[in-house]
Order: C-alpha cells, then sequence, then structure tokens
C-alpha cells in the first residue's frame, strides 16, 4: 500500500478515486495527503464493504465530500464527473472483471481523469496463456487468478483507452504463500487479508489445501503507471465534489414518508399551534423566497448532521421537509430522517412530512399574500 501510495505522489488538494475500496485503507491513508481541500472516493461494488467503510469514516470524523464512498458496479459508468480526478488507485481489482468490464472501466478512467492525471493499479498479470484446467484449478485458491491477462493486452487495454507511455513494474511478492492463506474478508480486491498484491499478513485462519502448482510460473504481481496528457482538451468546472450525484456518498433512503399540502401547511402557520417544525433544505437556491419561519438544513450535510436535527426537533408533532418542488432533496431528506427514527428506535412521535410542491408551489399559493414568505 505505501508503495502504491508513494508512486502516485498524492498533494494536498487533489481529487482521488479509489477502485475497488473494500473497507477503505487506501482511502483513509490518502486523506492526510490531500487534506481538508483535497477529495478521496472510495468505489466498491460490494454493499456490505461499502457500508463498513462508511461507518469506519464516520468514526475517524471523516464526511463527504472530503471522504466519499459509493456503492457501484465497476462494469458500468463510473459516476464521476469528465476530468475531475488527479489520481485513480486500484489494488487487485481490474484483474477481477471480466475483459469488457476491464475495457469499460479503463476507459472510464482516461474519461474522469483530468490532463496530466495519473492511474497507479497494483494488480495480477498472466506470463503466459492459462490453460482452461489451470484456471479451474486456481479458483479454488485465488479467485482473481483465473482472470489475469498477459501484459501485451493489458497494456493494449490501456492504450485503446486513450494511455500513453504505461509503465509496468514486476514486484517481488510470492503469490503462493497468499494461496495457502484463507483470506479473512478485510478486503474486496483478489488479496483478501494482504490489502496488496505481495505477501499477505499472517493470518490466523485455517491454511488451505496446498496448490499442485507453483503459482508464481503463471502469473506475477505488477504495478503499472500511466498518466493522461496534458494537452488533451477538457473542460473543467469547480465543484466540492467530483461526484456526479453528491448523494450516491450517502446510503439510499429505505422508507416511506407521508405528504402535506401547501394549504394545511399555511393552516399551521396561521393557527397557535407551535409543536411543528418546517425544514428548507435547499442551499445555493435558497433565495428568492422561502416558507416564513422553517428552519434551513441543506441537504447536501443533513445526512451527517441527523443525531444533532433529531436532538434538536424530536419533540415535534410533525416535522415538514421541502426544498424547489419537493421530488429530490426534501424526499430524500425526509426519509433520511425517518430512517434515523426507526434505526435508532428513538421513541419519537413525530411524524415526517413532505410539503407537496416545495417552494414553487408555496409561492404560487402565496402570491397575493406575502405576510408567510420569507426572505433573505
Amino acid at each position: 500500500v505505501e508503495t502504491r501510495l508513494l508512486v502516485a505522489t498524492i498533494r494536498e488538494g487533489e481529487t482521488v478515486v479509489d477502485l475497488g475500496s473494500g473497507g477503505g485503507m487506501d482511502v483513509f491513508l490518502s486523506v492526510p495527503k490531500v487534506g481538508p481541500n483535497g477529495q478521496v472516493i472510495g468505489i466498491d461494488m460490494n454493499p456490505d464493504m461499502v457500508a463498513r467503510a462508511r461507518r469506519s469514516a464516520s468514526q475517524k470524523n471523516l464526511h463527504p465530500p472530503q471522504v466519499c464512498f459509493v456503492q457501484a458496479l465497476l462494469t458500468q459508468p463510473l459516476p464521476i464527473k469528465d476530468s475531475s480526478v488527479d489520481c485513480i488507485l486500484s489494488n487487485c481489482v481490474i484483474n477481477l472483471l471480466p475483459e469488457s468490464g476491464k475495457r469499460s472501466v479503463l476507459k472510464e478512467c482516461w474519461r474522469v481523469l483530468k490532463p496530466g492525471g495519473r492511474i497507479v493499479l497494483d494488480d495480477i498479470i498472466a506470463k503466459k496463456e492459462l490453460p482452461e484446467e489451470l484456471k479451474n484449478d486456481m479458483q479454488k485458491f485465488v479467485e482473481c487468478i483465473s482472470g489475469a491477462i498477459q501484459i501485451d493486452f493489458y497494456r493494449g487495454l490501456l492504450t485503446e483507452s486513450g494511455f500513453k507511455d504505461v509503465n509496468f513494474v514486476q514486484l517481488q511478492a510470492d503469490l503462493n504463500v497468499y494461496a495457502q492463506s484463507k483470506p479473512t474478508g478485510g478486503s474486496s480486491g483478489c488479496c483478501g487479508a494482504s490489502g496488496g498484491c505481495g505477501t499477505p499478513r499472517a493470518s490466523t485462519t485455517p491454511a488451505l489445501e496446498e496448490p499442485s502448482f507453483d503459482i508464481n510460473a503463471y502469473v506475477a504481481s505488477y504495478q503499472i503507471y500511466s498518466v493522461k496528457a496534458k494537452d488533451v482538451a477538457a473542460v473543467t468546472q469547480e465543484s466540492s465534489t467530483a461526484l456526479l450525484q453528491w448523494w450516491d456518498a450517502y446510503p439510499t433512503p429505505k422508507s416511506n414518508v407521508g405528504n402535506i399540502s401547501v394549504s394545511e401547511v399555511i393552516s399551521l402557520l396561521q393557527s397557535d399551534k407551535t409543536e411543528y417544525a418546517v425544514i428548507d433544505v435547499r442551499r445555493d437556491d435558497h433565495a428568492g423566497g422561502h416558507v416564513k419561519g422553517s428552519f434551513q438544513h441543506p441537504a447536501q450535510t443533513f445526512y451527517d448532521e441527523l443525531p444533532a436535527f433529531f436532538e434538536k426537533y424530536s419533540a415535534m408533532k410533525q416535522v415538514i421537509f421541502y426544498c424547489q418542488r419537493s421530488t429530490g432533496r426534501g424526499t430524500r431528506c425526509a426519509k433520511w430522517y425517518q430512517d434515523y427514527l426507526e434505526e435508532h428506535r428513538t421513541g419519537s412521535a413525530s411524524q415526517v412530512l413532505i410539503m407537496t410542491g416545495g417552494i414553487r408551489a408555496w409561492l404560487d399559493a402565496l402570491s397575493k399574500n406575502d405576510q408567510l414568505i420569507g426572505y433573505d
């Protein structure tokens, strides 16, 4: 891991993506290097590993957008903006993909890298064509070895994706050692407990049956490095995140919540009732009017603030969310809050609701009565 990060030369303020991030080891090691103004995004297909990494990040007080863990298939387009990433890392993961997946993800790496951005991959490469019976035998010991491709083919995939001057450096790793140790599931890559393509850390789990062949005769561990040419035309936009959708960094909400009409909210505001709260989750588009007396809690930071939000509003009989049209951020935050109430068994009697139509419907309904419209 240390060698991979050293080669990557990660700098302060950069955006780094780790493909197949597993429990987040490379992500967490990269955070001090990018600093508070940088961003590190881990992408993994395994929901359990993503959930584990998010819990670890929360325990370390690391939150989006600085640190994000996203569940996504590497065989599909990456959920990352064009030309937004300075460095891509991957540890024994490309090898796990079918040929079409390898081809796709390397093209995606080229797309998301900024001009001058770099890619550093640790992977297992075949020294020669693997016979079918050997592939089948190997799957008993190291699943990803059977997906190893030869170096010329690997280079061709990278060149086809747009990379030039690709460097392959063979690492001095005895892969037989890994084959004789049982992975503990600490990583989603092919190297299990080792967290890399080198010699695994000692394990107390029972050893597997010793393979009937020398794995090192057929495959080797390599570090692969290349840079996207600086003269490639690219349109870059300043943003706090390289993610296409900021909410990908958070769990998908599960709960269902009810709706409340604008007229019903108007009645609440005009009544003597006080045991309700109206929550505006807009941020940059908050100007132009809001529900008078509403509280602003931007959606982009809402999930991380759920405990404090609960402490503030748990006594309210109704907690009403809205955004521009209440079809995106407002709905998502309302469901996240309902999830929190249910998962933590808070005992709160709060009814979580979404104001139908959002601020647009509110402004339309009150065009002749701006006493219930607040302005910054």
